[in-house]
């Protein structure tokens, strides 16, 4: 019998399922901050800026500024958020640098 033969060891199968669990809890992770940021340059910076022009924001209408800056401003935070929960997933799944 061959080496490639043999059945995969316990310890194999263990650390593909906990690949798996790391990898759908990034896609999840992604999944949540990219629905959080369509949300917002999307929805609010299209399909509800007419509703949102009703309040001003520092002078602006509220749709018109998330339409400019707002999403901008929440792409950024999201980049920040998804590093920050990154870290911990990584410490979590023990593939920290």
């Amino acid at each position: 019998m061959s080496k490639n033969d043999q059945a995969p060891s316990s310890d194999s199968v263990s650390r593909a399922e906990e690949r798996a669990a790391y990898w759908r809890a990034n896609v999840t992770l992604l999944g949540k901050l990219l629905a959080v940021w369509f949300v917002v340059s999307f929805g609010f910076g299209i399909v509800l800026a007419d509703w949102l022009n009703q309040v001003q924001f520092f002078g602006f209408k509220l749709g018109f500024w998330f339409a400019q800056q707002g999403s901008i401003y929440v792409f950024v935070a999201l980049i920040f958020i998804y590093a920050k929960k990154m870290r911990a997933l990584d410490r979590k799944f023990g593939v920290e640098d």
